[in-house]
């Protein structure tokens, strides 16, 4: 196997750099997080990290790069206190990508992409048309991470729509049937497929397949 270490990575150029942290890791969640401004202008844009965070109550987090420049998603959930999760399906990776294009303040990427704005009863925050699971999210807190000059968003999960297609007995949502992505590095985009499913592990038990 090659090694290289952190003295090496310091060394390298920043793309090649960026490339290989960000995918030494695995494989991320491929997500369009969308948000409305305060003036009403809708935004959507193209996010690899967020995460699980509890079950009860639903939480998840994803993380906000250093806000020295301006982070309309970030600005927008600061103002409304909302926003969507929206899965990236394998028909939607070139317009989802589009979105992390660096546009003026303002210039909504719904605009700019084939991507469109779904609107669900009273709920005044889009949500991406087409994406197979949406959440829709409340902000609860942030954290400031100083060793890179990050935020970790922590939001409550409000409403899940999902194709029922996707969905098992137990509630357990199989996203390979709605085509979900996930996301390898920066920009690289994979469609997972489910090879197996367990059932809960204990110790000295002999752990069963659910032969899905």
């Amino acid at each position: 196997m090659k090694h290289v270490t952190r003295d090496i990575i310091s060394q390298m150029e920043k793309i090649e750099r960026l490339n290989i942290i960000n995918s030494c890791t695995g494989y991320k969640s491929a997500n369009l997080i969308a948000t409305l401004s305060e003036n009403g202008s809708t935004n959507v844009a193209v996010f690899s990290s967020i995460t699980h965070l509890g079950s009860n109550p639903g939480l998840l987090g994803f993380i906000v790069r250093p806000t020295s420049v301006p982070r309309d998603t970030y600005s927008n959930i600061k103002a409304k206190g909302v926003f969507t999760v929206n899965h990236i399906t394998s028909d939607m990776i070139a317009d989802s990508h589009h979105t992390s294009a660096n546009y003026e303040i303002g210039i909504s990427e719904f605009d700019k992409t084939n991507l469109e704005e779904e609107y669900k009863s009273d709920l005044k925050v889009p949500f991406v048309k087409g994406s197979p699971v949406q959440l829709y999210c409340k902000y609860l807190n942030e954290y400031y991470i100083q060793e890179n000059d990050t935020i970790h968003i922590i939001a409550s999960i409000e409403h899940i729509y999902y194709n029922e297609n996707m969905e098992h007995k137990d509630g357990w949502l199989q996203l390979d049937k709605g085509n979900v992505v996930a996301i390898n590095g920066l920009d690289g985009y994979c469609l997972p497929k489910l090879v197996d499913r367990f059932e809960y592990a204990r110790p000295n038990i002999e752990t069963k397949s659910f032969n899905i």
